[in-house]
């Protein structure tokens, strides 16, 4: 497979974004000198590759369909933002509200996330090598958060139906949210996410999860059913 380069130095942002969005599914490209430009690799529709290497400014990747995007560096706040399908990996740390409201797809984060890493996130996966700053899942609806280092402050703060899995310490619950056991299917399903992101320094049978306190009577059945990640689930989020 032929790759092509872009050159952030010698291209402008909307320049490389207009080249992004003509390259037809299957292809490659490499995006050279970024030094933490903003908005790059934005709003792609393509199930094509794009390695950018270097870090990265703010919102990159966001908006984004069906592309595998990954970044050799940190990125700046917002990275991921809206996702729908796709993959975004950063081999870096991550800047405020990494993954928000992202719908779908994963966000991989190998470094820590500054604070509110997933908030408001609506079905999307994110998985975080590190700590996660204050914040963490704030408001998230649905989808699926791993924290493989500590938490701050207010994590999953008027949580919704998303779940929060985390490794390390928890430096404090938000409002609307409980911690309780991992049960045979939150392991297995961790299994699968651990291993899809390359988080060898988790143990799945050690995590923590993180859910909303709020189960009415009536949406209770309802509310295990989808509050429950499937083994399936995870491993079509985290593949996708």
């Amino acid at each position: 497979m032929v790759e092509t380069t872009l050159d952030a130095d010698r291209l402008g942002i909307r320049e490389i974004n207009a080249a992004l969005h003509r390259l037809p599914a299957g292809a490659r490209v490499r995006v050279v000198n970024p030094r933490g430009r903003h908005n790059l690799a934005v709003g792609l529709n393509e199930s094509v590759r794009v390695d950018i290497a270097g870090p990265v400014g703010h919102y990159a990747g966001g908006l984004g369909k069906y592309a595998d995007v990954t970044v050799s560096g940190s990125a700046g706040r917002g990275v991921g933002e809206n996702l729908m399908s796709g993959r975004i990996r950063v081999a870096g740390g991550a800047g405020r509200s990494a993954a928000a409201s992202a719908r779908g797809g994963t966000i991989v984060i190998e470094g820590d996330c500054a604070p509110c890493a997933g908030i408001a996130l609506k079905g999307g996966t994110l998985a975080i090598a590190g700590d996660a700053g204050p914040y963490c899942g704030w408001a998230a609806q649905s989808g699926v958060i791993l924290v493989g280092g500590d938490t701050g402050r207010d994590l999953g703060d008027s949580l919704h139906e998303a779940v929060i899995y985390v490794a390390g310490r928890i430096g404090g619950l938000g409002a609307d949210a409980r911690a309780e056991d991992v049960d045979e299917n939150d392991v297995t399903a961790a299994k699968l996410l651990t291993a899809a992101c390359g988080f060898a320094h988790i143990d799945p049978e050690n995590l923590v999860k993180v859910v909303s306190r709020h189960q009415r009577p009536r949406f209770a059945a309802r509310r295990r059913d989808r509050g429950r990640v499937t083994a399936a689930g995870f491993l079509s989020t985290a593949t996708a």
